[in-house]
């Protein structure tokens, strides 16, 4: 299989006929062969009976139902875990995206990139309510996670499936994939795309959703620095407060010894035991976290590396898909 399509799907009954009908001319003159895997989020309309009655007579549908609305990150990792392409392309269900885009990602993608990501240039959306906290979204990403996008809020994207099966999304992860893609060593590559204005239905996105992603944002941040060495984290902050609190100490009893002056009323000395307390109590976190890191590389045999590509001793090469500890045979 050449590519796959992972589309979630949430309250889209009339664009999805549409939708299906674009992919197809976008894809047929392109000689790959495709599948397009469509997630319904627990959707309130007829998404779902639409897309059953257009897999009964579409070979090249795949189409899933949530029993629930988990949203829209979770419907796209259903789609990574269910495709079998060697490039997975992701797209919105709403029309807005544009499915004959995908042939110049793919070209990009086949220069040597590992992720081409979509840039709405010229986008066709309200300011207040979708475009500014985008603008407030992707400048807090970048400059975070130091993967310099104009768009993360793009679904449009391109992605192997060797960087797609090392990606484990939750919460609303989905719009961190180029930054945790550049995690693995990914070369990541944004090229503009074509945005187009919503047909049918109302948008799902607002101002409330830029402060889930400020914290997902904290997580990703975590993952990126200290999921594999927690303890240079948690034990360097353990030991400034623990050694702060213990100079303040050292000070309070020499005041006493020396000078006989009296502590019972001093407020240096409820910080300097507090700060004694938090710095051990971080320090036990960071051996808690080391533990729990470990546990989560060892017990699925996960090494903390990625490998692009093997080359055995005969000169062979092999791609890595599936991160062998040793080259493959």
């Amino acid at each position: 299989m050449d590519l796959s399509l992972v589309i979630p799907v949430y309250n889209e009954e009339e664009s999805l006929p549409h939708l299906i009908r674009e992919i197809h001319e976008a894809l047929a003159g392109t000689g790959l062969t495709y599948e397009v895997i469509l997630v319904d989020d627990g959707s309130r309309d007829r998404s779902w009976e639409i897309l059953q009655a257009h897999a009964a007579d579409d070979p090249a549908l795949v189409v899933a139902r949530f029993r629930r609305n988990f949203g829209q990150t979770a419907a796209m990792q259903a789609g990574f875990d269910a495709s079998r392409g060697a490039v997975v392309v992701t797209l919105d269900a709403d029309l807005q995206n544009d499915p004959h885009d995908i042939p110049a990602m793919i070209a990009k993608l086949n220069e040597g990139y590992d992720l081409v990501a979509g840039w709405r240039a010229d986008r066709k959306d309200a300011f207040i309510n979708r475009r500014l906290p985008s603008i407030i979204a992707n400048w807090l990403i970048s400059r975070t996670t130091n993967v310099r996008l104009h768009d993360y809020g793009c679904t449009t994207k391109a992605i192997r499936r060797e960087v797609v099966k090392e990606m484990k999304l939750y919460g609303e992860m989905h719009r961190f994939i180029p930054a945790i893609a550049s995690f693995v060593g990914a070369d990541v590559y944004e090229m503009k795309v074509n945005h187009r204005a919503r047909q049918f239905g109302s948008s799902k996105y607002g101002i409330g959703r830029t402060l889930r992603v400020v914290l997902d944002l904290f997580t990703v941040l975590f993952l990126k620095a200290y999921l594999v060495r927690p303890m240079q984290v948690f034990g360097l902050w353990g030991l400034m407060m623990g050694g702060l609190g213990f100079l303040l100490l050292v000070y309070l009893s020499f005041m006493r010894l020396v000078f006989n002056h009296q502590l019972a009323d001093r407020p240096l000395l409820l910080l300097g035991i507090m700060l004694v307390l938090v710095g051990f109590q971080l320090l036990a976190l960071g051996l808690v976290a080391d533990v729990v890191g470990r546990t989560y590389h060892e017990a699925q045999n996960k090494p903390p590396y990625y490998v692009r590509t093997w080359i055995r001793g005969d000169g062979a090469t092999a791609s890595a898909d599936a991160n062998e500890p040793a080259p493959p045979a």
